[in-house]
C-alpha cells in the first residue's frame, strides 16, 4: 500500500506482528511542516500494531526535523510497549545517530529482514 505525508511517500506491508514502512521520497525541504510521526502513528493504529521497521535507504540525510519525528514515533511506540526498529541507514546517517547520542536508542539493521529477525535463529535447534 502507498501512503503520503506532506513532502513525503512511503510504501506500507503488513507483516506477522510487524508494520514495514519504506520511506521512498522525502523533500527535506518539504518535511519542516510535516507531521510524520503523526502519519506513521496512526497507520500503526490502522494495523492495530506498535511494532514497525523504517526502512530509510530513500532518505539520504538524517536532518534534524526528521530525527526529531523518529525521537517522538520512539515514544510514543515506547508508551505502548512497542517497537521501532530501523534500516537501511547509510554509513554516514549511522554516524549522525552516534553523533546525537542516540545509536543506542534506536535498533539499526542492515535490511528489512534482519530487522525483523533480530534475536531469532531459525537454524538454532529449540
Amino acid at each position: 500500500m502507498l501512503a503520503t505525508a506532506p513532502g513525503c511517500r512511503f510504501e506500507v506491508e503488513r507483516g506477522p506482528d510487524w508494520l514495514l514502512v519504506r520511506i521512498t521520497s522525502l523533500d527535506q525541504h518539504a518535511s519542516e511542516y510535516s507531521p510524520l510521526s503523526e502519519t506513521l502513528w496512526s497507520l500503526l493504529q490502522q494495523h492495530f500494531t506498535y511494532r514497525v521497521v523504517l526502512e530509510l535507504d530513500g532518505v539520504g540525510v538524517l536532518s534534524s526535523y526528521l530525527i526529531g519525528q523518529l525521537v517522538a514515533l520512539y515514544k510514543r511506540i515506547g508508551e505502548h510497549d512497542g517497537v521501532l526498529r530501523l534500516c537501511g541507514l547509510s554509513a554516514y546517517n549511522r554516524q549522525v545517530l552516534r553523533t546525537c547520542r542516540l545509536d543506542d536508542r534506536f535498533l539499526v539493521y542492515h535490511d528489512r529482514h534482519d530487522a525483523v529477525m533480530a534475536g531469532h535463529n531459525p537454524e538454532q535447534p529449540r
